[in-house]
C-alpha cells in the first residue's frame, strides 16, 4: 500500500532551464529548519535525496558544520528539496520526509543520505523502509500524508523556489541569500565567518 502511495506521489522535477540568479524565497513556517530561529546567519540548502554530492555534504561536511555553527546558535540551516534523477525516487523520498512527525524531518533526511549508496545494491524498498521508520509515524499515517494534495503542493513550492533562484544543480547553498561556490566546510566558513564578525 505504501509503495503504491509513494509511486502515485512521484513527480518529474527536471528544471525547465537556467533562470536568472536571484535570492531564494524567504524562510517560512513551512520550511524545515535546523538550529535557532534567531540565528544571525541563514544557510538555505537545495538538495536531492538521490544526489551523490548531497550525500557527501550531509555525511561528511554537515556534522562538522553543525557542531561549529548550528549547535552554537550562529547559523540556522534550511533544507529544501530539488529532486534529481531518478526524479520519481527523489520526489517520493522528499515527500516521506515532509510527512514525518514534527521534529523528525532531519532524522529522515539523515537516514536517506546515510543509506543512499544502498539504492544501487539493495533497491529502493529497504531504503524507503528505513526512511519510513525514522518518520515517527505509522505507515498508514505516512500513506495518508503522501496522498494529501498539500504534500505535493509543499514539494512543488520548493521546486518552484529553486527555479526562481536560478538553482541548476544540487547541492546548492545560499548564505543569507547569496550563493556559495561549492559545499565544502571551507567554502561555507568563508561565506559565514565575515557575517558573524559584523
Amino acid at each position: 500500500m505504501i509503495r503504491r502511495a509513494v509511486l502515485a506521489f512521484a513527480l518529474t522535477a527536471a528544471l525547465a532551464g537556467p533562470a536568472s540568479a536571484a535570492e531564494p524565497p524567504p524562510v517560512t513556517a513551512q520550511d524545515h529548519v535546523l538550529g535557532r530561529a534567531d540565528a544571525p546567519v541563514t544557510v538555505i540548502e537545495y538538495a536531492s535525496f538521490t544526489c551523490a554530492h548531497c550525500a557527501v555534504f550531509h555525511n561528511t561536511v554537515l556534522p562538522a558544520f553543525k557542531a561549529r555553527y548550528i549547535d552554537t546558535g550562529k547559523v540556522r540551516l534550511v533544507h529544501r528539496n530539488l529532486p534529481t534523477q531518478p526524479a520519481n525516487v527523489a520526489a517520493a523520498a522528499a515527500a516521506v520526509a515532509i510527512c514525518a512527525a514534527p521534529g523528525r524531518y532531519f532524522d529522515v533526511a539523515e537516514v536517506f543520505m546515510r543509506d543512499q549508496a544502498e539504492l544501487r545494491t539493495t533497491g529502493a524498498k529497504p531504503w524507503f523502509d528505513a526512511g519510513l521508520a525514522a518518520t515517527g509515524k505509522t505507515r498508514e499515517q505516512v500513506e495518508t500524508c503522501l496522498n494529501d494534495p498539500a504534500t505535493r503542493a509543499a514539494l512543488e513550492a520548493q521546486i518552484a523556489g529553486a527555479e526562481a533562484a536560478g538553482v541548476e544543480g544540487t547541492p546548492t547553498l545560499f548564505v543569507n541569500g547569496k550563493p556559495v561556490a561549492g559545499y565544502s566546510l571551507e567554502a561555507l566558513s568563508a561565506a559565514v565567518d565575515p557575517l558573524l564578525r559584523r
